[in-house]
């Protein structure tokens, strides 16, 4: 790789393991590029998904759904706990070894921040490291934001997504700052383990990415679980106690109070770039802390690109991989991919059932001036999902927004076992101009979860004609 005096020279250097910038990185290093890997983090290869996101969550998910009447809460918790950070271990050696392993590529462990546009000094156990590059990517991701509320920075008992999933300890009385969808689906895994949950939310409702009457079904199944959702809270205080805290919080005016064994704050994230000295690069930044990009990902500086959650998109493992198909084409392609390209994109929040969404809310179709047919149903009523039947779960609804006139799907709402797949369905749908009458004529196997279709779609609610 060229070292001297330790200094590297690179073609590409990737600051981040997350999905993006560890994609190109592969891809450029598979085609004999010199590429360096840099992550701050031997608890991060791989970046946030494998290590402290989506699988390790989802797999919480699982865990705590499996725990039967007669399992001790903090034993199988604990348990749980322990298999789920053998398999992010397990995760985590692989993209180390799949990316080291390759001859054109090196994994620096260390800190990095920019001296000069093409150059980056990289603090590491060995000492520092100057590393010099044609291309550099930024893919540091995003970290938790802890609102500055009286006490919830300093308290003993605040605890961060990052945090909680890595401690062996069920708490008895969790509260949630924050009710969006981080938070309700960590108030629906540690409600399942055992642990008595609450969210407070400051908005005036929960789910409010949907309509109402899709988020009232998501609401009432996670309080019939036994999950406490207040809402219009603004928490004012968190005060240690010598065994737990007490969060302070009012509502139209009222003053209450919990007590707690752990705080979530579950109020967002931001992107990481306040240790990159990006001044120093020529690289801006808006307010909010994110990487300014082009519709192709490219910085202020041309041969810089910033991907994944650092760029201020949307903050989503498959965005950052979309992402890293756009900077490819730009390094190796025709350079025309971009992010315009982007039509369609699923979201699901792994309460369960999951609820996934894809395109235009009923409220928003309206307001962008379509007239409307909503087909919708509660899945209880789906003669023809027997699948929800089987696995002994028929909770929730689905919901389709179709244009009156074309029969174009314009959204769906899906509140159902496997809604985190079946959405691909519709979204794949979608971007190819497939009409809600083909999507209910079609032949799916059988039993399964999307057959729905078929009855769903044959079921319109209301219309505008």
């Amino acid at each position: 790789m060229g070292t001297t005096h330790r200094g590297l020279r690179a073609d590409l250097l990737v600051i981040g393991f997350g999905k993006g910038g560890k994609t190109v990185a592969a891809t450029m290093g598979g085609l004999g590029k010199r590429v360096v890997l840099v992550e701050r983090s031997a608890r991060m290869y791989g970046g946030t998904c494998p290590n402290v996101g989506c699988v390790p969550t989802k797999a919480l998910v699982h865990h705590s759904r499996k725990r039967r009447p007669e399992d001790v809460p903090q034993e199988w918790y604990e348990r749980s706990v322990g298999e789920v950070q053998a398999l992010t271990k397990q995760f985590r050696g692989d993209n180390y070894d799949g990316l080291n392993g390759m001859d054109t590529v090196s994994v620096i462990t260390g800190t990095a921040a920019f001296t000069d546009p093409h150059t980056v000094r990289v603090e590491t156990a060995d000492g520092p490291l100057t590393i010099t590059a044609e291309t550099i990517l930024i893919n540091t991701g995003s970290e938790p934001i802890v609102l500055d509320i009286p006490g919830l920075r300093t308290s003993q008992y605040t605890v961060t997504s990052t945090e909680l999933i890595d401690s062996t300890i069920l708490p008895e009385r969790l509260v949630i700052i924050g009710g969006g969808y981080l938070g309700l689906e960590f108030a629906s895994i540690y409600g399942q383990f055992g642990s008595e949950v609450t969210v407070l939310e400051a908005a005036p409702k929960v789910f409010g990415l949907v309509d109402d009457d899709v988020a009232a079904v998501a609401e009432s199944i996670l309080v019939e679980e036994g999950i406490g959702i207040v809402t219009g809270a603004a928490v004012t205080e968190i005060r240690d106690g010598e065994t737990s805290a007490t969060v302070v919080y009012e509502t139209d005016g009222r003053r209450h109070t919990l007590e707690a064994d752990a705080v979530l704050a579950a109020t967002g994230r931001a992107p990481a770039t306040r240790d990159l000295a990006l001044d120093a690069a020529g690289v801006r930044t808006n307010e909010r802390g994110a990487v300014e990009v082009d519709e192709h990902l490219r910085t202020s500086r041309p041969h810089i690109f910033a991907l994944g959650d650092v760029n201020g998109g949307p903050q989503f493992t498959y965005i950052s991989l979309d992402d890293s198909r756009i900077v490819l084409d730009q390094l190796l392609g025709e350079g025309k991919r971009s992010t315009d390209d982007r039509v369609a994109i699923p979201h699901t929040v792994f309460i369960t059932p999951p609820l996934a969404t894809v395109g235009l809310t009923e409220r928003q179709a309206r307001a962008a001036g379509h007239r409307v047919r909503i087909a919708s149903q509660p899945v209880a009523e789906i003669v023809a999902m027997p699948r929800a039947y089987i696995v002994e779960d028929t909770r929730g609804v689905m919901k389709f927004v179709l244009d009156a006139e074309t029969d174009e799907i314009l959204g769906a709402a899906l509140l159902s076992v496997d809604a985190q797949e079946i959405v691909n369905t519709v979204a794949l749908a979608m971007r190819h101009g497939i009409r809600a009458a083909e999507l209910r004529n079609a032949v799916y196997t059988h039993p399964t979860s999307t057959e729905a279709f078929n009855d769903v779609l044959a079921t319109i609610v209301r219309s505008d004609t």
